[in-house]
């Protein structure tokens, strides 16, 4: 079994304010200059070495900033066993770094062993909220703290699925106690593609479950039918369709620890910059209330 590597870092309050994602091309920058960012989140398999540049970078940024995990290949979904090596590098990378939220997805991207590099959907049924619930219980109880669960980004959908996806979500928070990391720009991705009412989602979102939002850009892509489907791709600015849905967002929710995420096509650190100031403006409007 592997060591626990104990931290001697306290864990700090993620602020109710905007954060960035913090990238391998920001790394030298990060340390040298020590910007006014007031937190970062980082993709937590990138850290699951035990020794090395990468955990030893994390360990300087983390000694002035407070700091989320945000995984991408615990394939909660999937009806393959958890893979208890990918688990307890998992919790070696959370106990040392001591971070305020530890998040995942709503997804699954692996079967029969053989993984994926995408972020696949569920059914919304009875029977896949039961199995995703467990799951999420269990990595809850191995962590021995509440994981937060992302909404997706998709572009299909399951025509034997007998609820929507934040009726699922709600229902996943209340049986499994897990906690919501909601993408704004995820819902306004899957609406459009799908054609539900991305207010009908935020209305249906437990107010008390939501503990951070992410903000990215999307693409428009052409079908060979000529109609259009929006791609999550995180490799340009907020559209303002997202800012307008966001302002509502925080309007329901009130403000909360908000993440700019951008990952292809990556620009300078003061263009992420920039785009966390305008999720600050939304966070101190007169429509947002206490977190």
């Amino acid at each position: 079994m592997t060591p626990v590597v104990q931290s001697a870092i306290a864990p700090a309050p993620v602020p109710a304010t905007a954060g960035i994602g913090l990238r391998s091309a920001h790394h030298r920058h990060v340390l040298t200059t020590r910007p006014n960012t007031p937190w970062f989140e980082v993709h937590t398999e990138n850290f699951f070495a035990s020794g090395g540049p990468q955990p030893q970078f994390l360990e300087r940024v983390r000694l002035d900033y407070p700091l989320s995990l945000h995984g991408v290949g615990l394939s909660l979904g999937s009806t393959d066993a958890l893979d208890c090596r990918h688990l307890a590098h998992l919790k070696r990378v959370v106990d040392r770094f001591q971070p305020l939220f530890v998040s995942e997805h709503l997804s699954w991207s692996s079967i029969g062993g053989q993984f994926i590099n995408d972020l696949l959907p569920l059914p919304y049924t009875d029977e896949a909220l039961i199995h995703f619930s467990d799951r999420v219980g269990f990595v809850q109880d191995f962590l021995g703290r509440t994981i937060l669960i992302e909404n997706p980004s998709s572009y299909l959908a399951f025509e034997h699925s007998t609820m929507p996806e934040w009726d699922f979500i709600a229902a996943l928070s209340k049986r499994s106690g897990c906690d919501i990391l909601l993408d704004v720009n995820n819902i306004y991705v899957s609406a459009s593609n799908h054609g539900f009412s991305a207010a009908d989602y935020i209305a249906g979102i437990p107010v008390e479950r939501v503990r951070e939002f992410h903000l990215a850009g999307h693409s428009t892509r052409v079908r060979r039918d000529g109609t259009t489907m929006l791609i999550d791709t995180h490799d340009g600015r907020v559209a303002e369709e997202v800012w307008t849905l966001f302002e509502a967002a925080v309007e329901r929710f009130g403000a909360r620890p908000t993440l700019i995420e951008w990952d292809a096509n990556l620009p300078s650190f003061d263009v992420l910059e920039d785009e966390a100031r305008i999720a600050d403006h939304y966070l101190r409007s007169d429509h947002a209330i206490a977190a």
